[in-house]
């Protein structure tokens, strides 16, 4: 423990120093974000500062192995950094699909030579990656998957469509699930392969949410050739790795619920609506709403730090960021849910300097989303009746 402090003094200490004032602030669009990759583009000098730093440290990833471009930090003190980041509100430096979710499925099953060829590059936002899962007859029944990759020598050659395809258009390399083998069952005959945006073949077409905003595409591959080499894991064993993978895609997505580095609910309300004369919130059932919702966004936080640690000691139970993907992201629609009703009309707007182009409708309808993407929320309780409860029928 004596040592654990010590950390913890050292890194509040370099954070403090190394963290720039413009990094203590929440990001505010996509352009605020850092995605890394090959045409990466810093929106100012404190973000390319702030990432570097992070960056050398090894702590775009602190808890990878060094050699593969993270800190080497054990659980505890990758716990560490993340209280004393929360603590001055500093951004992550560097988001990434390969940090949060391909580099976990690496690191499980990928190759000594796939591990040093992908992870350091991940780690040091050198590659921007996208995730090829669902197709247009695909969604929530992934398994019926039809991009089909047909066996030529030592490639394979890979004809299909994705959709939903976050960010494709941005997007260096996909990692793709595509099926091997059309004569087993749906489970079987899937593969988990890796392949360069930039083949012959492989072409995007965003779609436009109801948002006005958007960062999904239409994959098309149109024969397309892939080393097998590419393969993570087994041929025809893919849903093995797509499924380790979608724990970790769930966890991330139900982060979304957890409060972040901006005010208070009860803060932004009281903009709107004002304060009585004891300081209180002046409309007493947002209040009560607000209250009700804090209260439910901290048993989350406490849930996901509970699952962080069981996770990092081997104790998790495999399906339970289904039950963290349902919660975080039914409480992120609620949390919008309140922002427009504490707006009032003024929330309705959806053009103009004042309300930033309708950042807040916009957003509020962005979350309608959330209990679909990554699996939908019926089926997440699916998972939890059937693999936690054990609930007969199931």
């Amino acid at each position: 423990m004596a040592d654990l402090e010590q950390f913890r003094r050292e890194t509040r200490a370099w954070l403090e120093a190394n963290c720039p004032a413009e990094m203590r602030r929440p990001a505010v669009s996509d352009d605020d974000v850092f995605w890394g990759g090959r045409n990466a583009r810093f929106s100012s000098e404190p973000q390319r500062v702030w990432f570097e730093r992070m960056r050398d440290k090894g702590w775009t990833v602190p808890d990878w192995p060094r050699e593969y471009g993270g800190g080497g930090l054990d659980a505890a003190e990758t716990k560490v950094l993340r209280e004393e980041m929360a603590a001055i509100g500093a951004r992550l430096p560097l988001s990434s699909f390969g940090i949060w979710m391909l580099g976990p499925a690496l690191l499980k099953y990928g190759t000594e030579e796939q591990k040093k060829e992908h992870l350091p590059k991940i780690a040091a936002g050198l590659i921007r990656w996208c995730q090829g899962y669902s197709e247009p007859n695909a969604g929530s029944d992934l398994a019926s998957l039809q991009t089909r990759a047909t066996s030529d020598g030592d490639h394979f050659i890979i004809n299909g469509q994705k959709i939903w395809t976050s960010y494709a258009n941005y997007a260096d390399w996909i990692f793709c699930l595509v099926r091997t083998d059309p004569n087993v069952k749906k489970h079987d005959g899937i593969s988990f392969i890796l392949f360069d945006m930039a083949s012959k073949g492989v072409s995007t077409k965003p779609i436009l949410l109801i948002s006005g905003y958007s960062p999904f595409c239409e994959t098309f591959f149109d024969n397309v050739r892939v080393p097998k080499s590419h393969v993570v894991g087994q041929i025809n064993r893919g849903w093995d790795v797509a499924k380790y993978l979608l724990q970790h895609e769930r966890a991330m997505i139900s982060g979304m619920g957890e409060r972040g580095a901006g005010r208070p609910l009860g803060q932004i309300a009281a903009d709107s609506v004002g304060s009585d004369g004891q300081g209180r919130l002046g409309d007493a059932i947002l209040r009560s709403q607000i209250a009700t919702f804090e209260v439910d966004e901290a048993a989350l936080a406490a849930a996901a730090e509970r699952t962080t640690d069981l996770a990092k000691a081997g104790q998790a139970h495999p399906a339970f960021s289904s039950a963290m993907k349902y919660y975080g992201t039914e409480l992120n629609k609620r949390r919008h849910e309140i922002l427009m009703s504490a707006g009032g009309i003024d929330a309705l707007e959806w053009e103009g300097e004042r309300s930033k182009d309708g950042a807040r409708p916009r957003a509020w309808l962005r979350t309608k989303a959330n209990s679909i993407e990554g699996g939908t929320s019926e089926v997440m309780l699916g998972i939890v009746a059937k693999r936690i409860l054990d609930l007969p029928g199931a």
